[in-house]
C-alpha cells in the first residue's frame, strides 16, 4: 500500500517543464532512489514533496494527509510535514556542538526539556557519534559531519526522509560507510526515504526501487535489478552501467558489422521489426561480451588495462570501440590480436 504518492506531478519554470505529470507511489519503509542527468528534474521533485517548491499541477499526499495540491489550492508548509532532511552540503553550526546541533530542531519546535535530552541522545546513539557530544563538529571528519545530520533529521523522528546527494562530497571510503548506516538505520526506525543521486553504484546498494528520470519525464521505475537487467529503453541502458553499441545492418540471413557479414548466432536474433527496418542498435554490457575462438564479431584488441581484479579491454570493430571486462583469471588476446566477440546478454535498439 502506498504511504507517499505524487499524482500526476507538475512543475515549470517559464517555458521548461522541469517535472512532466510525474506519478509515483512509495511504501512504508521503503527506499525510492533517483537518477538522472542533470537537469532531469530529480532535486525538483524532493524539493516540491519537502514543500520548498509549490506544484504547477497534481497532487502529493503522506499517508492519509493531503500536503500539497494545486487543484485544491493548498499547501502545507515544510516545518510542518515532520521530514527529514540531509544535503550534500553538512549544514551543521561550528559554533554549536554536536549536541546542539543534533538538538536545535527540537529546540525550535519548542519540546520539553527533557523529551529534547532525551530524543537528541537517542539520535546521537544510532549514529555512533555520543562520545563527542560535547565536541565541535569542527573536531570531526567529513563523514562524522554527515552523520550529525542524520542526527539532527532522525531526532525530529520523521515520517520521511529527504536526501538530496547526501553523500557526494565524501571520499569514496566514508560514502560506502555511510551507505550501510543509512540502510540500517531506515530498517531500525522504518522511515520512508526518498533519495537524489548521480550515484548509481549508490542507488543500487540503497535503495529498493529506482526511479529513472529524463527532461523531467520518468524512463523507468524498477527494483535495481530489473533497471540494470531489463532496461525500458535505450537511455536506462545507456545511462545505468556500462554499455557498448555497434550498429548493424539486419536481414532474414544475418547481420552486418563495419562491412563484414554474419549468419545469426544463437541468442542473438534481433525483434522483427528492426530486421524489417533493416537496421539496429547491438547493445552489450562489457561484462556480458565473450573472447571467443570461432565465429563471433571480428575485432582488434587496440587496448588493455588492468584494473585491480578486471582486465579493461578496448576492441575496435571497424570504427566503433568495443568495451570488453573479464576477470584477470581468464586468459585474453594480447593487444594487437584479433578476436571474435560473443555477445552473451544482447539488447537491440532502433537506430536514431
Amino acid at each position: 500500500m502506498a504511504y507517499i504518492e505524487l499524482n500526476q506531478v507538475t512543475k515549470r519554470f517559464g517555458e521548461v517543464i522541469a517535472v512532466n505529470r510525474l506519478d509515483l507511489q512509495i511504501a512504508q519503509g521503503e527506499c525510492v532512489a533517483m537518477l538522472g542527468p542533470s537537469g532531469c528534474g530529480k532535486t525538483t521533485t524532493l524539493r516540491m514533496v519537502a514543500g520548498f517548491e509549490d506544484l504547477d499541477d497534481g497532487e502529493i499526499r503522506v499517508g492519509d494527509k493531503l500536503i500539497s495540491s494545486k487543484r485544491e489550492k493548498y499547501y502545507l508548509p515544510p516545518e510542518q510535514r515532520n521530514f527529514g532532511m540531509v544535503f550534500q552540503a553538512f549544514a551543521v553550526w561550528p559554533h554549536l556542538s554536536v549536541f546542539e546541533n543534533v538538538a536545535f530542531p527540537l529546540r525550535v519546535r519548542k519540546l520539553p526539556k527533557e523529551e529534547i535530552v532525551a530524543r537528541t541522545e537517542e539520535a546521537l546513539k544510532h549514529t555512533n557519534l555520543l562520545a563527542v557530544a560535547a565536541g565541535s563538529p569542527d573536531d570531526l571528519s567529513g563523514g562524522g559531519k554527515q552523520r550529525v545530520a542524520l542526527a539532527r533529521a532522525l531526532a525530529i523522528r520523521p515520517d520521511v526522509m529527504l536526501l538530496d546527494e547526501p553523500l557526494s562530497s565524501l571520499d569514496p571510503h566514508f560514502r560506502e560507510e555511510m551507505r550501510f548506516e543509512i540502510k540500517d538505520l531506515q530498517r531500525r526506525f522504518g522511515f520512508s526515504i526518498l533519495y537524489v543521486t548521480h550515484d548509481q553504484s549508490e542507488a543500487m546498494a540503497l535503495s529498493d526501487r529506482i526511479l529513472v528520470m529524463r527532461a523531467g519525464l520518468v524512463q523507468q521505475i524498477g527494483t535495481p535489478l530489473e533497471v540494470y537487467g531489463l532496461p525500458a529503453n535505450r537511455f536506462v541502458f545507456e545511462f545505468i552501467g556500462l554499455s557498448c553499441f555497434l550498429q548493424a545492418g539486419l536481414s532474414p540471413a544475418g547481420m552486418s558489422i563495419a562491412g563484414v557479414a554474419y549468419p545469426w548466432p544463437a541468442g542473438l536474433v534481433p525483434p522483427d521489426e528492426l530486421v524489417a527496418a533493416g537496421a539496429g542498435l547491438l547493445a552489450a554490457r562489457p561484462t556480458e561480451i565473450d573472447f571467443v575462438s570461432d565465429g563471433g564479431v571480428r575485432g582488434e584488441v587496440v587496448r588493455k588495462a588492468y584494473l585491480g581484479e578486471t582486465i579493461d579491454y578496448r576492441v575496435m570493430v571497424g570504427a566503433t570501440e568495443v568495451r570488453v571486462q573479464k576477470t584477470r583469471r581468464v586468459p585474453g588476446p594480447a593487444v594487437g590480436e584479433h578476436c571474435g566477440l560473443y555477445f552473451s546478454h544482447p539488447h537491440w535498439y532502433p537506430v536514431d
